[in-house]
């Protein structure tokens, strides 16, 4: 199966369109002198007196074991966005520093090309502590394959090429007992950019480092059935297990598929997920359906959000299981959309001194009254700042795909999808019909009031989400549309073709093909009913969430509330409110029957608040107010 990506997927929804302009203003905003400085410093090629005053802080300080880091996500993001948009102005930025990283690399005698130190990498093969530079490393490592992927820029392949030699010699000096040890010290994904050079060359030197950098005291366990990821950090082992995903896609050896299938099946299937999709606290994964514990400050670090999407979707493409998509869902909507390039959802009359933005935050709290954590865009750059740059460039993957003569819808989101099928072209049309009427120019300004069914047809926000895909072929064209009914929808979903009906279904979380000869112009809607859904915690049925279809609700509150229920229907106890703005509906909830109310709004609309995801409900009998009897 093809994942269709590049200038074959063009997103028009408003709001990605905001995350990806908000990204690649971050990506130009940054200075070229401050993100090569690093590089410089330790190439001989800065000759100050002094540290920049403007110089990047945090991870980027140089003093800090991780400098550097940084400056590979920023290449792997332009690059993508470049696919996409062919971004003239990203190109040459990107360009210019690479012509830079070369000059380091020759100043360095022509092999190493990293900000750190080589001994860096002795110290680890000594017992000496020190903070994973193969995971500093690997991220130029990706950057510059990106760029050669996606900007066409042979130069970073000589680089990388080149400093590949470095670590051929290095790792050829230990014995396979020794070079274990020295894999047990984080390697990120050195086994993947391998894989991707194995590629790219033909080189047989790649072969060798993807052997030596099999991880067999992880993948042992794995393949035994045991769990070795209990209390273990999740994003040193995550992109391991995405090298062994590239590994076999290049080689095509099932050795690599099948640690692959035993890390998703450890990591998710067994251990299961919150609410909102993420899986660690700490940055460590959580025991096997024992969360309650586990809610805290720390919970869901951005960069496993990242990454086990990525992971999602190698599987998803290897298989057609729905189940991937929609964990994907989950965590593009929960987790991506909710921990970066945050934006006020305003509310008249609730003003504040909060900033009406937020950049980055590293993690996403569970426990109740805790807040989001916001970066700032020079003085952080933590690990979580390059995965959130690579996220935001990558928007228009994942959506569709294509399979012979099959098309997958995986997301929902407005977007324009171009695909070749037996060499004619085909164009989808994917959107939302929000069903209130500003779509048809009613009521969607103060000046402009033109009368339709529409806008009195619905009265309130519709119970279901609508979405239309228009197919344009230039002569009709037998292929199949399959796309996918998500777990969360409500009741019965419809499916109509120039809108007859075809289907009325309740089974969820999978496709549903409609196989035609389609003429130019046909249209598919997709009727997904949608409510609230009260999703409890594997180990405790009364400690939950509510989600709203995909996207999960936060209460806004400073301390954590006890719901009290007196009905079994749980998510009957939240409502919506305010629904309406001018032409569009809106997403504000609240409790319907706790004193007093509970504020919600979608995680992703949450900002500075103090707030609270997971709430214990006790269940009240024959009473007339909820402060009184009650019963478990």
């Amino acid at each position: 199966m093809e994942e269709l990506k590049g200038k074959n997927v063009l997103v028009r929804d408003g709001e990605i369109k905001r995350r990806e302009a908000a990204n690649r203003a971050y990506l130009m905003k940054l200075n070229s002198d401050h993100l090569l400085f690093n590089y410089r410093l330790e190439a001989g090629r800065y000759s100050g007196r002094g540290i920049p005053e403007d110089a990047h802080g945090g991870w980027e300080s140089p003093v800090c074991q991780l400098r550097g880091h940084f400056l590979g996500h920023w290449l792997s993001a332009a690059a993508l966005h470049y696919e996409e948009s062919g971004d003239p102005e990203l190109k040459a930025k990107a360009e210019v520093i690479i012509d830079e990283l070369a000059e380091c690399q020759m100043d360095n005698g022509g092999q190493w090309a990293g900000p750190i130190p080589e001994k860096y990498l002795h110290w680890i093969a000594d017992g000496k502590g020190i903070w994973a530079p193969q995971y500093n490393l690997h991220k130029l490592f990706m950057g510059l394959v990106d760029a050669y992927r996606f900007l066409g820029n042979r130069k970073a392949l000589e680089i990388a090429d080149s400093f590949t030699d470095w670590f051929a010699d290095w790792s050829s000096r230990f014995s396979r007992e020794k070079f274990d040890d020295i894999l047990d010290v984080e390697t990120g994904g050195m086994l993947e950019v391998w894989a991707d050079l194995l590629q790219i060359t033909g080189k047989e030197k790649y072969r060798t480092l993807l052997e030596r950098y099999y991880r067999s005291r992880l993948f042992r366990p794995l393949l035994e059935g045991k769990d070795p990821l209990t209390n273990m950090h999740a994003n040193t082992t995550i992109p391991e297990v995405l090298g062994c995903a590239r590994a076999f896609e290049v080689t095509g050896e099932e050795r690599w598929m099948d640690i692959v299938k035993a890390y998703w099946n450890c990591a998710v299937t067994e251990r299961g997920y919150l609410a909102t999709g993420g899986q660690t606290a700490g940055e460590v994964w959580m025991p096997k359906q024992k969360m309650k514990a586990r809610l805290g400050d720390k919970n869901q670090e951005h960069c496993t959000v990242y990454n086990m999407i990525r992971l999602a979707e190698f599987l998803f493409r290897h298989s057609g299981d729905p189940a991937y998509a929609q964990y994907i869902e989950y965590n593009l909507y929960n987790g991506i959309m909710a921990q970066a390039y945050y934006q006020e959802y305003p509310l008249t009359g609730s003003k504040r001194d909060d900033p009406k933005t937020g950049l980055l935050t590293y993690f996403l709290p569970m426990k109740a009254g805790l807040r989001k954590d916001w970066s700032s865009e020079t003085d952080s750059f933590f690990c979580c700042h390059g995965t959130m740059v690579q996220a935001n460039a990558a928007w228009n993957r994942g959506i569709y795909y294509l399979d012979g003569d099959g098309i997958y819808v995986c997301q929902y989101f407005d977007s324009d999808m171009t695909a070749d099928i037996g060499g004619q072209e085909v164009r989808i049309v994917q959107r939302q019909d929000r069903m209130s009427g500003s779509l048809m120019n009613s009521s969607n300004t103060a000046g402009v009031q033109e009368i339709n069914e529409m806008t009195a047809k619905h009265e309130n926000m519709p119970s279901y989400r609508k979405y239309d895909f228009v197919v344009h072929v230039s002569e009709p064209l037998a292929f199949t549309l399959r796309c996918r009914i998500p777990e969360w929808i409500a009741s019965e979903a419809s499916i109509y073709v120039n809108g007859v009906l075809q289907e009325r279904t309740a089974d969820s979380a999978r496709f549903h093909a409609l196989r035609r000869t389609w003429k130019d112009g046909d249209r598919v809607s997709f009727i997904l009913p949608i409510g609230i859904r009260f999703v409890p915690l594997p180990d405790d049925e009364n400690l939950g969430a509510f989600r709203y279809g995909p996207e999960v609700l936060a209460g806004i509150g400073e301390s954590e509330r006890i719901l009290y229920a007196d009905n079994d229907d749980i998510a009957s106890e939240v409502e919506m409110e305010n629904e309406r703005e001018w032409g569009s509906w809106r997403y504000f909830f609240k409790t319907a029957n706790q004193d007093p109310a509970i504020q919600m709004r979608r995680i992703r609309d949450i900002g500075y608040e103090p707030f609270q995801i997971y709430f214990k409900v006790k269940k009240v009998r024959n009473s007339s107010s909820h402060g009184s009897t009650f019963s478990l």
